[in-house]
């Protein structure tokens, strides 16, 4: 599926939400009428645990079958979580209930291409305050579109891995990298 048919279409969109499989683990979004309002990287203990953490997260969302832009979307992201270098730019988000200075955080991480990183200063620095590093990791830690937002892609200063919200921590952060073939500061693969 091509990048422009994952963002516009004229199909009518029942929100809801779906799992799908990664090379990671059991990953799962969430869609509406103006795109997705949630992806959701695997929980440590599996399909269960993912689809629970949705349920909570948008417990008035059905399980359902994706809608075309949704099924480019879950396509995009396994890519991605196989080493295909793709950055998930052209996949609509539907921020409605994201502040408007996470936006601006986000919209920073979103243009880290695949494969490179940068650290919570770099961005803080980039909104025009370096005091802003904490304020970074923190919008990282709640960033609701993952990897879509590519948050694993953000480290702490030094380029250490930082804190990662995601089932395994910065376990999984690494690995997300290393699929990526990032390699900050020069380390070795993990994995």
């Amino acid at each position: 599926m091509n990048a422009a048919s994952r963002s516009t279409s004229s199909e009518t969109i029942e929100p809801g939400f779906a799992l799908f499989e990664t090379a990671i683990g059991t990953c799962a979004l969430a869609w509406g009428p103006r795109g997705l309002v949630g992806v959701q990287l695997p929980e440590e203990n599996g399909e269960a645990a993912t689809r629970a953490r949705m349920r909570r997260r948008f417990p008035a969302l059905p399980e359902a079958d994706p809608p075309e832009s949704a099924q480019g979307a879950i396509a995009a992201i396994q890519g991605l979580l196989r080493g295909e270098s793709d950055d998930l730019s052209d996949i609509v988000l539907d921020m409605g209930a994201v502040s408007e200075f996470h936006q601006r955080i986000y919209a920073i991480a979103r243009r880290i291409p695949p494969g490179q990183t940068r650290t919570y200063g770099e961005i803080a620095a980039e909104l025009g305050d370096k005091g802003l590093s904490r304020a970074v990791g923190q919008a990282m830690g709640h960033n609701p579109f993952a990897p879509v937002v590519p948050c694993h892609r953000v480290l702490a200063a030094g380029n250490k891995p930082g804190g990662f919200s995601a089932g395994g921590g910065a376990l999984t952060k690494l690995r997300m990298l290393d699929i990526e073939g990032a390699r900050p500061n020069g380390m070795a693969s993990l994995f």
